[in-house]
């Protein structure tokens, strides 16, 4: 594993709860933290500086002298439009979130603030191009969101999207995209990253921040319940079909020409109210449970495909 030893020691599981926009809180990352997995939020589901200055508070101080500590991280969205940016920066830099994960854009003109106390920058990218330009920015690892993927999704299948990576970066690598079983997290070890991202699989989480009937939905849908389409932000995310018909979009209709625009997170926030994302690997959620449950059952499931038998061939 190439992962750095102080975000390795504590994990019962190479998994990272993956950031989830309107979903992933304070009481959602300690529960990860605790449970054995890296527990994550995106800054802007803090509706002010303020509230994200508290939410940081409550993580660190619940995780404070815990083996835990180290399991939890930022996400901060880079993209240009994101008028936030610097002001969720500085709350970072007074809390010093072990890891920080950038999205939506260039990961540079962050890293040198990060690493001034030494944090862990990880870049989410959803192609190789972008892959190539995270890392030549000087970032600790490398976040690769493959098809499949809830929310902001990729059109590279992980099986392509590790291997091509690896031929240029011998750094941590990070999977994610319809990895919702312990089998797939061995999985994305198996095709070379260090971590799996699990997001669709918490969703329905009893400490998630999603609304009931959301949690409803992803306990009853599948794999042909998602749909692909940049009509709801203007970059290409997974929607669950029902949420997108009851909100009056017709998903054979939607505007795939709509541009992406993050000046106002809260703006962005109404757009995903009531239209509501969820990954190809939303076949496996049947329930919701508290995240040490689901993560427990994700143990259970790595464990067994850890020691599966190998293929002999019978002269």
């Amino acid at each position: 594993m190439r992962l750095p030893r102080q975000l390795s020691n504590n994990l019962v599981l190479p998994a990272i709860g993956a950031p989830m926009f309107l979903i992933s809180g304070p009481e959602m990352v300690i529960a990860q933290a605790k449970a054995g997995i890296i527990g994550s939020f995106p800054t802007p589901n803090a509706r002010t500086p303020e509230i994200l200055d508290d939410w940081m508070r409550q993580i660190s101080e619940a995780l404070a002298g815990d083996p835990a500590a180290a399991n939890w991280a930022a996400n901060l969205v880079v993209h240009p439009s994101n008028d936030r940016l610097p002001a969720d920066l500085e709350c970072v830099l007074r809390h010093k979130p072990p890891l920080v994960i950038t999205a939506l854009g260039s990961p540079g003109r962050i890293v040198d603030a990060i690493h001034s106390y030494d944090g862990l920058v990880f870049a989410d990218v959803n192609s190789v191009g972008f892959a190539r330009k995270a890392a030549a920015s000087g970032v600790d690892g490398l976040v690769l969101v493959a098809s499949g993927a809830g929310g902001h999704t990729g059109q590279t299948a992980g099986f392509a999207f590790v291997e091509e990576v690896r031929q240029f970066w011998d750094g941590p690598i990070v999977l994610g995209g319809a990895i919702s079983t312990g089998q797939a997290v061995r999985a994305a070890e198996v095709l070379g990253a260090d971590l799996a991202y699990v997001g669709t699989a918490l969703i329905a989480c009893a400490e998630s921040m999603a609304d009931p009937a959301y949690k409803d939905m992803v306990v009853g849908a599948g794999a042909e319940d998602i749909v692909p389409s940049k009509g709801i932000t203007g970059v290409t995310a997974n929607w669950l079909r029902a949420s997108l018909i009851a909100a009056g979009h017709d998903p054979s209709q939607m505007d795939e020409g709509k541009k992406p625009d993050f000046a106002n997170a809260q703006d962005d926030a109404k757009a995903w109210k009531n239209v509501w994302s969820a990954g190809q690997g939303v076949g496996a959620v049947r329930a919701i449970e508290p995240v040490a449950q689901i993560v427990a059952r994700l143990k259970s499931e790595y464990d067994a495909a850890c020691n599966l038998p190998r293929f002999d061939v019978k002269e």
